[in-house]
């Protein structure tokens, strides 16, 4: 087995501060989500990634625990802070809270997460690493009896490994979804497919970019196996040495997905009063998406969306009104 890389991402922009609801949380209705599921709240996302900075002031409440399975820090388990900013970025995506005056909120507030780092300062990981982190993020058991009820994963690679499948597949049947990058060498032609491993896998939730005017941004992968689209382009979240930074990539993309899903298994588990499996919260989540008009190789079954169901049973409420009123 080779190496494991970073999917490409791009650095716009680094700032001090930042505050309120960035434009990718709102653009795929989380806040409209946050009464009815709690903003997240009991549900552990775990982050495989580059560390996360575990004390930046919009993410220390949020950790609830980590691993290091790199060589950075002297093989140090306990040790996963974040030496390249990606993991970080991810992190404030899903679950940063703004609790702290002028910070930002991520998809799911209240979620809690378990960082894992797998990826080394450089970006770069073997792919024995990342199968420990999924294996370790899939046996996790929280001080409480927390369980991961999500992997995200914004990595990837050219290389189909048995191994990487079978943990992954491993992971999806023990009922926790896995959500990854679609990865970064689109060329911006739906006809042509781009592959990147874990995400092109039937069993993950693969995850493509938009820019914030709805367009497929031009380096996001295509292929028979992209499920969703989110924004992408851009994107604001926490970063290294507790600043804030825009990055664009289907890495920054992925991470909405995640937080979704942490809203999204809340609000469905309270209707049905169970656990759902995998594959009903796959269906739950793809309830919650709108069509943007692309090819299905580009946007699978469209945005994330995920106030739609409750706006359409607006409208047929006011459609039935009406119909009974005349």
């Amino acid at each position: 087995m080779g190496k494991i890389h970073l999917i490409p991402y791009q650095i716009e922009e680094i700032q001090d501060t930042a505050t309120d609801i960035p434009e990718g949380v709102s653009m795929i209705q989380a806040p409209d989500a946050w009464d009815e599921a709690e903003k997240g709240l009991g549900n552990v996302v775990a982050i495989i990634d580059t560390g996360c900075q575990i004390d930046h002031p919009d993410l220390k409440e949020q950790i609830i625990d980590g691993r290091n399975f790199t060589s950075d820090y002297s093989g140090d388990k306990d040790n996963y802070d974040d030496n390249n900013g990606h993991g970080t970025h991810v992190a404030g995506t899903i679950a940063a809270s703004s609790a702290q005056e002028g910070g930002i909120s991520g998809v799911a507030p209240n979620a809690k997460l378990l960082i894992i780092k797998v990826l080394s300062g450089d970006g770069s990981g073997n792919y024995q690493w990342i199968i420990d982190g999924i294996n370790h993020a899939v046996n996790w058991e929280g001080p409480n009896g927390e369980k991961v009820r999500v992997i995200s994963m914004s990595l990837g690679g050219p290389e189909d490994v048995p191994e990487l499948y079978k943990s992954v597949k491993q992971a999806v049947d023990s009922g926790i979804p896995v959500v990854c990058a679609a990865g970064n060498e689109g060329d911006g032609r739906p006809a042509t497919d781009e592959f990147a491993y874990p995400g092109a896998y039937n069993e993950v939730t693969q995850v493509g970019a938009i820019n914030f005017d709805k367009e497929i941004a031009p380096f996001s992968n295509t292929n028979d196996e992209i499920d969703l689209v989110a924004p992408g382009v851009k994107i604001l979240s926490t970063y290294i040495d507790s600043k804030y930074a825009r990055l664009s990539g289907t890495s920054m993309a992925t991470p909405h997905v995640s937080g979704a899903l942490a809203l999204v298994i809340n609000i469905a588990e309270k209707q049905f009063d169970r656990r759902l499996s995998e594959t009903e919260l796959y269906a739950q989540l793809v309830r919650r998406t709108v069509p943007l008009g692309y090819p299905k190789s580009a946007e699978g079954n469209g945005l994330i969306a995920l106030a739609i169901l409750e706006q359409f049973e607006q409208l047929f409420q006011t459609f039935n009104r009406h119909y009974a009123s005349n």
